[in-house]
């Protein structure tokens, strides 16, 4: 389908943006890659009368790294983090991830921050960001904010993003990119998005976890972090038992909704195996 008549604006800075955003409220709609926008609006879904293109604006691409943190401009492709010098090391989770979202070409378009910020519940790197206890930078005309990403999700492409805000930076903390990690996510084919997927982080020392953030992937209403899972493993030494418990209490914390990649009962087993294999690869 064609989507219906808008006009296109290419501002050069923020201030710009927030010009636009104040002067056509409601009608406007930000464009970061266009990968989840454009084809609402060609089965008019979504019908903006005004385009605002971030890929001109200043300032919202690049990755820096310092000791205490590694920071993502919202503007950096997935394709970006990917060719980072040594970002396999500096933060293994998010460089396999982002690896193995959807293919190529839609990896050299998208960008992180459009992930994030359109709250879909079958993206993947809203739980990555769950799993590495990340902050968000999201800037208005009023002023700046940081919100770590548990309180960001709200529900189905539902964020705490005010219609006047823009997700500018991702915030990493060095201390969870550098912990043992896992990540699984089972799909049907290339492109596609994740029949169920799990992001998790821990430390280990002396067979006893601490610091577990579990979080699942198209398995209810928003990427979610199983919680008591997490305490489970928290608080007991590893074993058997204790892994198995952990697995049976995230598997009772999913809603999936059924669809063509499986029933209600499929995915949950399958968030349940997701599980087991990213805590395997996390623990050798």
């Amino acid at each position: 389908m064609i989507p219906p008549h808008f006009t296109y604006h290419a501002p050069t800075d923020l201030d710009q943006v927030f010009a636009l955003l104040s002067e056509f409220g409601s009608k406007a709609k930000l464009l970061a890659g266009g990968h989840s926008l454009l084809p609402m609006m060609k089965f008019r879904f979504a019908e903006p009368g005004h385009l605002i293109d971030l890929g001109t604006v200043t300032g919202l691409k690049g990755i820096e790294v310092t000791e205490e943190s590694l920071t993502i401009g919202a503007m950096s492709s997935e394709s970006d983090i990917l060719k980072y010098p040594d970002m396999d090391t500096l933060c293994p989770l998010l460089f396999e991830a982002t690896g193995l979202i959807a293919d190529p070409q839609i990896r050299n378009r998208g960008t992180i921050g459009g992930d994030i910020a359109h709250g879909d519940p079958g993206n993947d790197q809203p739980s990555v960001m769950l799993a590495l206890d990340a902050s968000f930078q999201l800037v208005s005309a009023a002023g700046t904010r940081l919100v770590k990403a548990d309180q960001f999700f709200l529900g189905t492409y539902q964020t705490v993003l005010q219609p006047d805000e823009l997700l500018t930076k991702i915030i990493i903390p060095r201390a969870a990119a550098n912990r043992r990690c896992g990540f699984r996510k089972l799909k049907r084919k290339t492109g596609d998005f994740a029949t169920a997927a799990c992001a998790l982080t821990l430390t280990l020392e002396d067979n006893q976890c601490s610091d577990v953030r579990i979080a699942l992937t198209n398995l209810g209403p928003k990427s979610f972090r199983a919680e008591h899972a997490e305490w489970q493993l928290n608080s007991q030494p590893l074993s058997e038992d204790s892994i198995n418990a952990a697995i049976h209490l995230a598997m009772q914390a999913c809603e999936p909704a059924e669809d063509q990649r499986g029933n209600t009962e499929y995915k949950i087993k399958m968030a349940g195996e997701m599980l087991k294999r990213a805590l395997s690869d996390a623990i050798e």
